[in-house]
């Protein structure tokens, strides 16, 4: 055997260094829909799919989730990321969810040989012993479950495709499930059906029921994944959507709640009633209104109309709340989100207004001049008929008259800029120095972000209409639509500095906008 010699590291030693993973943007084409259909327990709360069979599978074509979920997925493009979330309407049993199967322990053979089955389990309190369980003529495993279930009394047993689940039958504070132990002799089906504690099974506790709002403060709490919301419900009241809406608007993380009205009082223009009221005094919702006398006009932009959600939604100003009125489809506004959500900011010309746009599955509103024109006023999105044969949305706004595409995209903006901005000081091999090359760093980082925003057609070129940011002054034209500027190093304070903070970076941006409306004039000569 030879001598390999002297190993070269030690005269050159070579090492290699792997760069931080960069930390990645969130996905701003995700929509949750929140129903209270018990597919999902409450354990598990959320559930991601990427197309309609996932949720047909899960949910069967009857349910509120599903019919969402497919006017959502009916868009072209069609989007890909979706949520589904269990929201505990009413009070909600004790389970035992046991734990998911592989192939070969779902295969139905180990089940059928099985005429001796035996378990303990306490349900609601009562010890219950099962034995001598015949599965030898069943041909799936829904029957198994059955014939348990059958055996318990006092509790459902059900296959989910993936795992056996076991639920007490009372939803009181007496409900009570435990995990599953061998029986007294015979084959052992706790194991068998994954019922154990060992197997990775879990206990579910009975939840009391919540209010609307308190499920989506805790789904907000579970996930930063989603950021759209529709409510496949219509149990709501007013009451519960203001309180959804004023939560979304507040939270730190920035979403969109979409909501569909079919109240026909939402087509009526702002009305009048017989009360008299007081200057700057406020009505039981807590509005400003303006005196006014029964029978007269009024100041549509100022007086509530008699309680439509609509024109409570506008009155509070929510920016990241819009509604669509469709009279035949209660959650039309999973189609609106469908449409919004197919924009890939990472294009090039891919940013859009949602007017003009179509809705598959949902029939357009035929109305007439005056009931456009009182949604209009309130805010509020419609899928309407035209006399020349098409079908179009419009306005495509917030309640706060805001478009959906510009809170849509700048939503994006934000997350895009502080994403690449921290990934920089978080991949950076050395530190970024604070001085005036440091911060040039900073500031290239951030040209670049909005850069991108220049490409996806949400910022152009234009004149600037703010107040003055470093070198820009009021009418001076941005001819990138964007401009960035950071005080010098030396002008920042010692006590900023000692703090490792960089000066402010300001961005002055010109959002594109887009056309919705023109006028032709033909001027004729005979």
């Amino acid at each position: 055997m030879s001598l390999q010699g002297l190993p070269v590291s030690n005269i050159v030693n070579a090492t290699i260094n792997m760069s931080a993973r960069t930390a990645q943007s969130r996905n701003f084409g995700a929509l949750l829909v929140v129903g209270s259909s018990p597919v999902i327990d409450a354990g598990e709360r959320i559930r991601a799919y990427s197309d309609i069979s996932g949720v047909a599978t899960d949910f069967g074509m009857n349910t509120p989730e599903y019919a969402a979920a497919n006017l959502y997925y009916q868009q072209s493009p069609r989007p890909v990321t979706l949520f589904i979330a269990r929201w505990l309407e009413t009070d909600t049993a004790a389970m035992l969810r046991g734990a998911v199967l592989t192939t070969e322990q779902k295969n139905l053979s180990r089940f059928t040989a099985v005429k001796d089955g035996a378990l303990k389990i306490t349900i609601d309190g009562t010890a219950k012993t099962v034995s001598a369980l015949d599965f030898s003529a069943e041909t799936n495993l829904n029957g198994v479950a059955l014939k348990l279930s059958s055996a318990l009394g006092n509790a459902t047993v059900t296959w989910n495709g993936s795992q056996f689940m076991v639920a007490s039958k009372t939803t009181t504070a007496a409900s009570v499930v435990t995990f599953a132990t061998p029986g007294t002799a015979g084959t052992d089906l706790s194991e068998l059906m994954g019922l154990a504690q060992d197997t990775g099974a879990r206990l579910i506790p009975r939840q009391e029921k919540e209010s609307i709002q308190a499920c989506i403060a805790e789904l907000a709490n579970i996930s930063t994944a989603w950021y759209g919301l529709v409510i496949a419900n219509t149990n709501l009241n007013d009451d519960d959507v203001l309180a959804v809406a004023a939560f979304i608007e507040a939270d730190g993380v920035s979403r969109i709640y979409g909501h569909t009205v079919q109240d026909p009082a939402g087509l009526e223009a702002y009305l009048l009633t017989e009360r008299s009221v007081v200057i700057q005094s406020e009505d039981e919702n807590g509005l400003l209104v303006e005196p006014v006398v029964a029978g007269t006009p009024t100041n549509l932009s100022a007086f509530a109309a008699s309680g439509d959600i609509t024109s409570l939604l506008k009155a509070r100003k929510f920016s990241r709340t819009f509604v669509q009125y469709s009279s035949t489809t209660p959650y039309a506004a999973a189609s609106l989100f469908g449409r919004a959500f197919s924009v890939n900011f990472n294009g090039n010309n891919t940013t859009i207004t949602l007017k003009f746009k179509q809705q598959p599955g949902i029939a357009a509103e035929t109305l007439t001049q005056t009931q456009a024109n009182a949604l209009a006023e309130k805010n509020c999105n419609v899928f309407v008929n035209y006399n020349n044969d098409t079908a179009i949305i419009q306005p495509g706004v917030m309640c706060n008259g805001d478009f959906i595409d510009e809170r849509h995209g700048l939503d994006w903006l934000q997350n895009f800029v502080q994403n690449n901005l921290f990934n920089l000081l978080y991949t950076s091999t050395s530190k970024i120095p604070q001085t005036d090359t440091g911060v040039t760093r900073l500031l290239t980082n951030v040209e670049a972000s909005l850069a991108q925003a220049a490409n996806n057609g949400l910022v152009a070129p234009g004149v600037w209409n703010g107040g003055p940011v470093g070198i820009v002054q009021p009418g001076d034209t941005l001819t990138k639509g964007y401009y960035t500027y950071a005080n010098p190093i030396a002008e920042q304070a010692q006590a900023e500095r000692e703090k490792r903070l960089a000066p402010v970076i300001q961005c002055a941006i010109k959002l594109a906008g887009a056309v919705h409306f023109a006028d032709v004039i033909i001027n004729v000569n005979r």
